[in-house]
């Protein structure tokens, strides 16, 4: 390129002369490229910048891609760190104020008259699934039928007159001793019914993929000990926390695991204002769907490490 002078064309104008340092240096702002028009002394007519011997460098390679730092080992410290508040993806409700409060007073009165409970409550089960909404298990649905475990809600139904006849004849005894007996058999009830529930759920037309792998023994003793902590007014709130993060602990076959997000303080004062509010009951079915619909939201699936 020694004492030549070039021509370039740009945006359909010729430019130049330019010498050869000066072009050298458009050559290297990119502003000449390999299929710029180019033309100097010697040359028959214009030409890609490109085609010209020895105008345009050859590209350098590319650099070698960059390999990510290998993830830390799990149970190392940058492994905790990293994932000790991995996002969940809460789980939603989208049902309606008098629909929950509808299907409520339904299951209420179908517990109470024994025989239609396992029909009504696998209804209701079946209604309030789909109005769930997990952002990893699209389009849920509840795949149990009444026949199940039928046995189960009449059992329930009929301990729910437990104790009434005690109660009657002895109105000013303050602690009825059969209920109290009756607890780990109605944990045990509540546990069949948790397992069943669970293994039941499906995902858009696929088979149910979940199981609850608590024990029995685990939840009886949760169970008992919910009971016991009411002594304290308010150390229930922290026992239901624990249990409820046990029970999702416990969830299996999620796209990640199942947590339990919410706080005792949280749960408290909730359940101090839903009971209040109650009093009222006007506002039932609005206090009714805003506690729901804030417990369900305390349920998600983590991100899978």
């Amino acid at each position: 390129m020694a004492d030549r002078s070039w021509y370039m064309v740009s945006a359909g104008e010729r430019e130049g002369p330019f010498a050869d340092e000066a072009f050298a240096g458009l050559i290297a702002a990119g502003r000449v490229t390999a299929d710029t028009l180019v033309w100097s002394e010697g040359m028959t007519d214009w030409q890609r910048a490109g085609d010209v011997p020895g105008l345009i460098p050859a590209a350098a390679p590319p650099p070698p891609p960059q390999m990510p730092p290998p993830a830390p080992l799990p149970g190392s410290a940058q492994w905790v760190a990293a994932n000790a508040n991995t996002p969940g993806a809460p789980i939603t409700a989208d049902f309606g104020v008098f629909g929950l409060f509808g299907w409520v007073l339904l299951l209420a009165i179908g517990n109470l008259l024994i025989v239609p409970a396992p029909w009504v409550a696998t209804a209701f089960y079946r209604w309030m699934i789909s109005h769930l909404k997990v952002p990893q298990m699209p389009a849920l649905q509840f795949a149990g039928r009444p026949g199940d475990i039928w046995w189960v809600f009449i059992l329930v139904g009929l301990l729910s007159y437990a104790g009434l006849p005690e109660a009657l004849s002895h109105a000013k005894q303050h602690v009825h001793l059969l209920p109290i007996l009756l607890l780990p058999i109605e944990a045990a009830l509540g546990w069949l019914i948790l397992r069943w529930v669970v293994a039941n759920v499906a995902s858009a037309g696929q088979p149910p993929p979940l199981r609850f792998e608590g024990g029995l023994v685990g939840y009886i003793g949760w169970s008992l000990l919910l009971y016991i902590s009411f002594i304290t007014i308010i150390g229930w709130a922290w026992v239901v926390t624990a249990w409820m993060r046990w029970i999702a602990r416990n969830v299996q076959g999620a796209p990640g695991p199942v947590v339990f997000r919410a706080t005792g303080w949280g749960i408290l004062w909730r359940t101090i204002a839903f009971g209040l509010g109650s009093i009222f009951i006007i506002p039932i079915p609005w206090l009714l769907h805003w506690y729901a619909r804030w417990y369900i939201s305390q349920f998600a699936i983590a991100a899978r490490s």
